[in-house]
């Protein structure tokens, strides 16, 4: 059940080009940060962190380039620390690295947990609480929007109470805009941040925020209790990309707070493009999308099990939290040795496939469906294999060639020289023999290769397809390398992806199957269109 209206506003703050691009495996171009930046202003979040000015080339040159693009909804932040103990403000770098970007807020860190302020900084306690006095005060005099971070503030709280105050105190006499408590170690649990941030709330009256990671597992629901207790200004990255184990995920963030707190966040248009804004940082980042990713992964609102699947054909509400589309997701039904006919009637259905639970043929869809998943064939991720099979079943496919045989060659000359790998392939495409051969990367590529060579002059449109992904698992432990495999390939062409599976003890009949099926599917595929 939604929530009724918060009026309470809460302000999203984006560090995906800063804290996320700390990922390991995560690195941006200008290009990339440019094109995040534009959608997460379409998302409707109100800060973004574009980087430290000065602490590199590509941060410095984002703050130049982004000037000359037009945000509806985001502000641009620039990052940066306290000034040095033996500096000025006026001739420390870092502050004339934000005041030389031209941003209008910048967000200072500062040491609120005294092991940092004697160990990190050799500084005594006095003199950290001078250079956050001096560092924030003197933007504020240069009239910019201060965020000041609170840096390790819940272990600093936890060491020394008296003294991680009295930084949140100085800070908000230096005229900070905000203060922004921090998690940075991700080590708290929910119930000491909703009690330290309360005791926080009682001390310091300007806004606060919260900034978690994700240590524990729980910058999420860390978060959201700070936002229960009193904070008006939430940081994290999408996809919760980060330095360890990742900050705040704020894909998951905005929903819950939306959705579930009733906190009118962003708006409900630009909620409904989270899944798309979250896999395009996926993309950018050249990172696999997690499939289980709450709210936008693939998986969110896949139902795999019979007695689900006929649950929610009678009413979703019977297993999902809330409506996908909210949020840009969409309902998934699998097809796996759990279906039931349910799952059966939702497939046929979402292919354009007029089925009911009565017909006959569902019974022995079912039947294939479940002898073929205990050979080790698995549907969930070759959804194309699947609708071939329902296709065959119904009798509504074409017969598009037979194939006469095939035969491949491994040749390896010199020990350390790749083997050279040869197909030679013997088809009837309507009433015409082709026989023919082709080179490729391995056998499977070049009996990929030959099998299109043959085909290519009776199916043109073939050449519109790309091999994305090909998988191999082995399904059987102790058969050493004559155990049975199973093949997963994704293909596409210019309107979509499909996936197809093969099995068999032997590697290239298993890929020889996935692959004709995922030809098949395209040439299927285009008649089904013809026909429509």
């Amino acid at each position: 059940m939604l929530q009724e209206r918060n009026k309470k506003k809460v302000y999203i703050y984006d560090t995906t080009l800063r804290d996320g691009a700390q990922a390991e495996e995560v690195s941006f171009t200008l290009e990339d940060k440019i094109r995040i930046v534009k959608e997460i202003d379409r998302l409707g979040i109100h800060y973004v962190e574009g980087g430290w000015p000065g602490a590199n080339i590509t941060d410095e040159q984002f703050f130049q380039e982004i000037k000359n693009y037009e945000l509806k909804n985001t502000k641009i932040v620039a990052f940066g620390s306290t000034i040095h103990k033996n500096n000025t403000p006026e001739n420390d770098p870092n502050l004339k690295a934000i005041l030389k970007s031209k941003v209008k807020t910048a967000t200072i860190f500062g040491k609120s947990w005294d092991i940092h302020v004697k160990e990190a900084l050799k500084i005594n306690l006095e003199e950290n609480l001078r250079i956050i006095r001096d560092s924030l005060r003197y933007l504020k005099q240069k009239e910019l929007e201060v965020i000041y971070d609170a840096e390790h503030f819940f272990d600093g709280y936890k060491a020394n109470r008296e003294y991680a105050l009295r930084t949140l105190k100085v800070a908000s006499e230096a005229g900070a805009d905000w203060i922004v408590l921090c998690d940075t170690n991700g080590g708290s649990l929910p119930d000491e941040i909703r009690d330290i941030f309360l005791d926080v709330k009682n001390n310091i009256k300007i806004p606060l925020g919260i900034h978690t990671h994700n240590d524990s597992d729980l910058a999420v629901a860390n978060t959201l209790i700070a936002v229960q207790a009193g904070a008006l200004q939430v940081h994290g990255t999408i996809n919760g990309f980060g330095e360890r184990c990742g900050n705040a995920n704020l894909c998951s963030v905005i929903p819950n707070l939306k959705l579930k707190l009733g906190i009118d966040c962003i708006k409900d248009e630009q909620l409904a493009s989270l899944k798309e804004v979250s896999r395009y940082v996926y993309e950018l980042a050249n990172i696999k999308p997690n499939k289980h990713q709450p709210y936008v992964g693939d998986s969110s609102f896949a139902h795999k099990g019979g007695v689900h699947v006929s649950a929610i054909l009678k009413n979703p509400q019977t297993y999902e939290h809330i409506k996908p589309e909210l949020i840009g997701n969409q309902r998934r039904v699998l097809i796996s040795e759990l279906s039931g006919k349910s799952n059966i009637i939702k497939k046929a259905k979402e292919f354009n496939i007029d089925l009911k639970t009565s017909d006959p043929v569902v019974r022995e869809i079912l039947k294939e469906l479940k002898e073929l998943e205990s050979k080790g064939f698995q549907f969930e991720a070759a959804e194309a294999s699947f609708e071939l099979l329902m296709s065959k079943t119904l009798g509504i496919q074409k017969r598009y060639f037979e194939l006469i045989g095939f035969r491949v060659i491994n040749e390896k000359r010199k020990g350390d020289v790749s083997p050279i790998s040869e197909a030679t392939i013997q088809l009837k495409v309507g009433g015409e023999i082709e026989h023919t051969a082709a080179m490729g990367n391995g056998p499977v590529n070049a009996l990929d290769n030959a099998l299109r060579k043959a085909l290519y002059r009776f199916y043109p449109q073939l050449k519109e397809v790309e091999l994305l992904d090909y998988k191999v698992r082995v399904l059987e432990k102790g058969h050493g390398t004559g155990s049975q495999v199973r093949v997963l390939i994704e293909s596409g062409d210019k309107h979509g992806t499909w996936g197809t599976v093969g099995v068999s003890e032997n590697i290239v009949e298993a890929s020889w199957q996935a692959i004709v099926d995922s030809l098949i599917y395209k040439l299927y595929k285009n008649e089904k269109k013809k026909n429509v």
